[in-house]
């Protein structure tokens, strides 16, 4: 007896709970629900009596035969009907969806160097960054300013060289441009931690006439310069409890940036501590109208503060901003 499968419903190979009509040699475009019982798959539902799709000759009552169902591969491939071009588009659309999640999730499961997460170092061996070294000071990190190898005054036009161990200030209590020694001290008449032993400003000079001469403001300025640091400070301190006399050591005419000022230079003695030196030098700006400005100096007279010569050095040192030849002759031009 042959057994080549006869006509009739049979299970979708590609199509789960769906039956499909084979006409004897072929899938056709017919489908339906699956109707056979639970139980029953593996048997054909080709039997005696029963309708068995489009065209079908009954059989003879008599001969009732059932056929096993060949398995799926054995099925030749249903023809590309307007059903199977969807059920394949839907197969084909989930196969690439779940590639794609797939591929998400390797890709999030590696590290920005593409080491996945069981071969990327953990966090605890890191090494600590510097701003996390226990062993760091408190101290803030040098600003692009105190890292400055000169003193820009731009408002009046000059510059001065910054010696080794100083640093420009960036606080907005000190006048005009100012630099300072980088280490402070403890004030002699307590109170404060910010002395420093030696400190240059320079500053726009308030002048009352315009007539009033280098000179004339130097002798003035040189009171408000002594003050400012060894008598009363801006916040109202006495750190170095006040001045109680001072001494007249210079007074006169001094080549600076180029122009004739006038320099004045005071021994300060004060109520604590070892006092100081105070200076002003007043000369015309080297730029726009050539206003009077002044460059006030302030040195401790201790043996570890910088000296006179050093002093002189940075007086002699000022010029005109963009002049490299020093400037001025820096000296003394006749008596005072």
């Amino acid at each position: 007896m042959s057994m080549t499968t006869p006509p009739g419903w049979y299970p979708d190979p590609n199509a789960p709970h769906t039956e499909r009509w084979w006409d004897g040699t072929a899938w056709t475009a017919h489908s339906r629900a699956a109707q056979a019982p639970a139980g029953a798959q593996g048997q054909s539902p080709y039997v005696a009596g029963q309708s068995h799709g489009p065209g079908h000759q009954q059989p003879v009552a008599s001969q009732p035969q059932t056929f096993p169902t060949p398995p799926a591969q054995s099925f030749p491939t249903p023809p590309a009907g307007g059903g199977n071009r969807r059920l394949l588009a839907l197969a084909t659309a989930g196969v690439v969806l779940v590639a794609a999640i797939a591929a998400g999730a390797v890709l999030l499961g590696r590290d920005d160097e593409g080491a996945t997460p069981e071969s990327a170092p953990s966090s605890s061996g890191r090494p600590a960054s510097a701003t996390t070294d226990p062993s760091a000071g408190t101290s803030p990190s040098p600003t692009a300013a105190e890292d400055a190898t000169d003193l820009e005054d731009q408002l009046n036009g000059i510059t001065i060289p910054i010696p080794d161990g100083w640093v420009r200030a960036n606080s907005s209590l000190e006048p005009g441009a100012t630099m300072y020694t980088d280490d402070t001290y403890d004030c002699p008449a307590g109170g404060s931690s910010l002395c420093r032993q030696a400190r240059v400003s320079s500053i726009s000079a308030n002048v009352q006439s315009a007539d009033t001469s280098p000179e004339a403001l130097a002798k003035k300025d040189i009171e408000q310069a002594a003050d400012d640091v060894y008598g009363e400070d801006t916040l109202g301190n006495r750190p170095h409890g006040g001045i109680e006399s001072h001494k007249v050591l210079r007074a006169e005419n001094f080549a600076v940036a180029g122009k004739a000022g006038y320099l004045v230079r005071w021994r300060v003695t004060t109520a604590e501590g070892p006092g100081g030196y105070v200076q002003t030098v007043a000369f015309p700006s080297p730029v726009g109208t050539g206003s009077l400005m002044v460059v006030r100096f302030a040195f401790d007279a201790a043996p570890s503060a910088p000296g006179l010569d050093a002093m002189d050095k940075i007086a002699a040192s000022i010029r005109p901003i963009g002049d490299a030849t020093g400037g001025g002759v820096g000296s003394s031009i006749g008596p005072g």
